[in-house]
């Protein structure tokens, strides 16, 4: 049987007085109060779940990350390409391609472990941007 008897005893300071009492807990009578527990933590985590469904769906929308170019090299670079590879605007001023021709080398550049192949197409992009060439094609 499924009963459980707890004897308390109570003891006071001056005189020993023992009061016994016996109880009684009967676990058939504890399962309809647990699975209401149960079921009211359930409803609880329900509500707090459609609340922060709800908050999430409300929140303003983050912007957009740039995203980096899909396609690969032009046969025949152009200044849109160029752009795109040094990081600039096709209007940009002599002195910002130089600027960014030597960030991106200095990331890109063979002799730090970088490739022959994107060096000659950095190198490509800012004589492009200058003017000096006319975007011959690849390198390679």
């Amino acid at each position: 049987m499924a009963d459980c008897m707890i004897n308390l005893v109570l003891y006071f300071s001056a005189d020993v007085v023992t009061i016994t009492q016996d109880f009684y807990f009967d676990y058939n009578e504890a399962t309809p109060f647990l699975a209401g527990l149960a079921v009211a933590a359930a409803a609880l985590a329900g509500r707090y779940g459609v609340q922060a469904w709800q908050a999430f769906k409300a929140r303003p929308p983050k912007p957009r990350v740039r995203r980096f170019y899909d396609g690969g090299f032009q046969p025949t670079m152009t200044r849109r390409e160029a752009s795109l590879i040094l990081g600039i605007r096709e209007s940009a001023t002599a002195d910002k391609v130089k600027e960014a021709h030597r960030r991106v080398m200095v990331a890109n550049h063979p002799d730090a472990g970088g490739s022959h192949y994107l060096a000659s197409k950095i190198n490509e992009a800012k004589d492009v941007m200058l003017g000096k060439g006319k975007g011959s094609g690849s390198a390679f």
